[in-house]
């Protein structure tokens, strides 16, 4: 297999966390679509990354999709219960990490735009929306141990995958100084060797 993707993005992130997690092997491809003669948009019309192409030469897109397939395919260290409540629940943490992440990235590119162009409204409202997922999510792990409760699932990966993002890019927010139960499970992700190996970083 050959994951395709760039070391800032944390759904890229989230895709090599999971197959470090599930010890599979596989190429790692650095290429960003808005790079001048990338050729990621002749694999994935989306143009977007990750991007898993299998061995069969079959383009898989999202990261969801992706990391769904993943653990699909190997009995080890099982990342999504059976579908049910519980599967349910799992998909829930990752909509809201995935969300978290998505209007993370919707503010550094707004800041990236011309000044005069900026919307200091629009950068507002998704600056709300950071803080009350934040909020949301401290509140739904509580004093759990892991965010199903005892045992570790790709429910930590996005949750912890996005907490870096926000490491990465918003560093006065200090995220973690207003939510403890979020940074306990942070700092107990970062110990990990998936997390380890694949640090989000320019």
């Amino acid at each position: 297999m050959k994951l395709i993707g760039t070391h800032t993005s944390p759904y890229v992130r989230k895709v090599r966390v999971v197959l470090a997690e599930k010890k599979m092997d596989y190429d790692f491809v650095v290429e960003s679509p808005r790079a001048p003669g990338s050729t990621l948009l002749d694999i994935n019309p989306l143009g977007r990354v990750p991007t898993l192409v299998l061995d069969d030469d079959t383009p898989l897109f999202d990261s969801s999709v992706i990391v769904e397939y993943i653990d699909s395919i190997t009995p080890n260290n099982k990342l999504f219960p059976a579908p049910n409540r519980e599967r349910t629940e799992v998909k829930r943490w990752e909509a809201l990490a995935d969300g978290l992440c998505e209007t993370a990235i919707n503010i550094v590119l707004e800041h990236r735009r011309p000044e005069k162009e900026q919307s200091a409204e629009w950068i507002a409202r998704q600056q709300e929306i950071l803080t009350r997922t934040l909020r949301f999510m401290e509140s739904q792990l509580g004093e759990k141990s892991f965010c199903m409760g005892t045992h570790f699932s790709l429910a930590d990966i996005v949750v912890g995958v996005a907490l870096s993002y926000l490491d990465l890019r918003f560093q006065g927010i200090q995220w973690a100084d207003n939510h403890p139960n979020l940074a306990r499970l942070y700092e107990k992700l970062q110990q990990r060797p998936s997390f380890m190996e694949t640090v989000l970083h320019d």
